[in-house]
């Protein structure tokens, strides 16, 4: 049995996501994110089969990908708030890493826990993130979904999906606590 570690349960406990908005410079360099990277890539991964990978983004990325969802959002009729929203979700970012969710052929693996398994690095990259001091957010959006956008802007191939944005760099504020679960009321115990 593992020892246990209390300073990461005291971590997880209190781990609180920083709003994207509230991130800016200076953000991780690559030797930096290296680790960070590392530790994301230990997720739960069933068969080995590495369903999910990294495109990172910098400035000049985010500002490409900003004008790319200002046409998009216009082209497919959206309401201009909406536009707005995602526009400088782009614009106003310094670093995010998107995991692409790339699921594998598997006789053994359902496509579903390979999703999970994408969900799983989104989770450990934002807490890698913040236990190595950085402020951290997940985000996806309407463009994130959108194919033209995912396949032109950021490379995707037409069986990967974006499972996640991991928006990282220097908080500016830190974001009051917000309410939490009642885990008595989402908890059934069965069998005790």
């Amino acid at each position: 049995m593992p020892p246990p570690n209390p300073a990461a349960m005291e971590f997880l406990l209190k781990r609180r996501s920083r709003p994207a908005k509230t991130l800016t410079m200076p953000v991780p360099t690559r030797d930096q994110l290296a680790p960070i990277l590392t530790a994301a890539a230990r997720s739960p991964d069933h068969g080995k089969l590495e369903p999910w990978r990294f495109v990172v983004l910098g400035v000049g990325a985010m500002d490409r990908l900003a004008d790319l969802a200002a046409q998009r959002g216009l082209a497919l009729g959206l309401e201009q708030s909406k536009i707005d929203k995602v526009v400088a979700q782009y614009r106003d970012a310094k670093l995010a890493i998107v995991v692409v969710a790339c699921p594998v052929q598997s006789d053994k693996v359902p496509a579903i826990e390979q999703a999970y398994s994408a969900g799983a690095v989104c989770l450990a990259l934002l807490n890698g993130a913040l236990a190595s001091g950085w402020g951290a957010n997940w985000l996806s959006g309407w463009a994130s979904h959108d194919r033209t956008f995912v396949q032109s802007g950021l490379g995707l191939n037409p069986s990967e999906t974006v499972a996640g944005l991991i928006h990282i760099g220097t908080e500016t504020s830190a974001p009051p606590e917000r309410p939490r679960p009642d885990v008595d009321k989402i908890t059934t115990w069965v069998g005790t």
